[in-house]
């Protein structure tokens, strides 16, 4: 293995902006200039700089006090596990799971923004009957606020980027079951951040019942969802619960504990 470089060949402009990128978490989703400057050690100048590059390019907005990182930046954190074969990792757990509900089992990723959408891109599957109208390959997208996965995925989202995407929604009943209303979907992803997953009856195809957890990565952050898909006449939502939940919770931990190794 190569040395690291001597700090005179690093970019410090670049180990700056990273550090103001960083400086954005859970706890401090939104921060003023001051806030990023003193978390960085940068002064107020430097950090006005690179938080206004950033918002050029798109990592970062602002309403003039307030800086927020927006959903750009998971293009960072894909391009990280394309890197680490995060279709690759989750394959085989995927396909353990299903030998043990049988029933369908895929992997997805949240891509959008809050104004134009999210989706949910299928990144990785392994099915058994078929039970949508629809069928579902790799890069396949579903609006995420009617998905099981979708929906863990939203309810990870900082709450400023969040409240953006609500306020900007307009949802429409995609079955008799599907919630409508921004009100009552915020709802809902407070109890899915609060419960860990997310059960969605009918809301995206008529039968079609399915359960999703979270997938983090190394730092815990939730960077993808897998879920268990199967239909009405198989079985019902207390039984996804009590049975097939605990499966996929153990398929998400395998898969989290081969991304913290990957590479």
């Amino acid at each position: 293995m190569s040395a690291p470089a001597p700090r005179t060949e690093q970019v410090r402009s670049l180990s700056r902006g990273l550090a103001v990128i960083r400086s954005f978490d859970a706890e401090h989703p939104e921060q003023t200039l001051a806030d990023v400057a003193r978390a960085t050690g940068l002064t107020r100048a430097a950090a006005r700089r690179f938080l206004l590059t950033l918002v050029e390019e798109g990592y970062v907005r602002t309403d003039g006090r307030l800086f927020a990182l927006t959903p750009r930046v998971l293009e960072l954190g894909w391009s990280y596990l394309s890197a680490m074969g995060l279709p690759e990792i989750a394959a085989p757990h995927l396909e353990r799971l299903v030998a043990t509900v049988r029933e369908s089992a895929s992997v997805s990723v949240l891509d959008g923004d809050p104004a134009g959408g999210y989706d949910v891109v299928y990144v990785a599957r392994v099915p058994t009957s078929r039970i949508m109208t629809v069928t579902i390959t790799i890069g396949t997208r579903f609006p995420a606020w009617a998905t099981s996965m979708g929906r863990v995925l939203l309810a990870a989202l900082p709450p400023a980027t969040l409240r953006a995407h609500l306020d900007a929604l307009e949802p429409t009943a995609l079955t008799a079951h599907t919630v409508t209303t921004p009100g009552a979907l915020s709802a809902e992803l407070d109890r899915v951040r609060a419960d860990g997953y997310c059960v969605v009856d009918q809301e995206l195809e008529p039968g079609l019942r399915s359960v999703a957890v979270p997938v983090h990565d190394r730092a815990g952050r939730v960077v993808a969802a897998a879920n268990v898909s199967t239909h009405v006449s198989r079985r019902d939502a207390a039984d996804l619960r009590a049975e097939v939940l605990p499966e996929l919770r153990a398929c998400a931990a395998a898969i989290e504990a081969d991304l913290r190794t990957a590479g």
